[in-house]
């Protein structure tokens, strides 16, 4: 697909600044996908869960709701592998709660926490092995109406910037623990979107691990974009 230039990047460009040159070229090299046969495959899961979370970075998340998408791009992600990390819910082995994670990759693990929040993870790596990738931002391109009405005025900044916020704002709850994202009936799915170069990523602990022992308290698997949002937006 061929770009479109667009106003925004024109003026970066004229700037003659080398970093806003490097960001409009990565946004112009952006590809908008349309339709179910651009819903990540579950091989794109199947990969090892810190390259899942660095790659899930860009991509887009959306959920149908009476046949409107709702969504964005992700942001931020934080990875969680196995048993022996005491950070993840599988440190607990096999239970109720966690054998969504020991399932196929590309499912959605989808928990309810502090007795009032839903997170969604994606489930990753092979079946047997607990492992998945916490969705903890978007910044919403899609469905901005409803998704405004259910974050109850808050500014759109506050919006999607938090694991349990985007839950509320995307609708996604419980009933979505377990489903198959890669299924082309699923309401819920991930899309291609933006490849975002290394140059925009960071990595920092993952957050609301304070009790939790060395080396899992600090291990810097929680991958955040750096890339200014709204030429993510400008791009679609």
């Amino acid at each position: 697909m061929i770009p479109v230039v667009k106003e925004g990047f024109v003026s970066l460009l004229l700037q003659g600044n080398f970093l806003n040159l490097l960001i409009a070229y990565l946004v112009l090299l952006y590809n908008t996908y349309v339709g179910n046969s651009n819903r990540l495959p579950s091989s794109f899961y199947e990969l090892p869960t810190l390259q899942v979370a660095r790659s899930l970075l860009g991509k887009l998340v959306v959920r149908l709701f009476d046949g409107q998408r709702i969504g964005g791009f992700i942001i931020e992600t934080e990875a969680y592998c196995g048993e022996k990390d005491l950070g993840c819910h599988a440190r607990a082995g096999l239970t109720p709660r966690t054998q969504v994670m020991y399932g196929p990759p590309g499912h959605a693990y989808v928990y309810f926490t502090y007795g009032m929040h839903w997170l969604f993870n994606i489930v990753t790596e092979s079946a047997g092995f607990p492992a998945a990738v916490l969705i903890r931002a978007v910044v919403p391109n899609e469905g901005l109406d409803i998704i405004a009405s259910r974050r109850n005025g808050q500014p759109s900044h506050l919006w999607t910037n938090g694991p349990a916020k985007l839950c509320q704002a995307l609708g996604i709850d419980g009933l979505f623990n377990g489903v198959d994202l890669c299924d082309h009936e699923s309401l819920l799915f991930v899309e291609f979107g933006a490849e975002i170069p290394d140059s925009f990523v960071t990595t920092t602990p993952r957050v609301g691990l304070n009790n939790v022992a060395e080396p899992w308290e600090s291990i810097p698997w929680r991958f955040v974009s750096t890339l200014p949002q709204h030429l993510l937006l400008e791009a679609t």
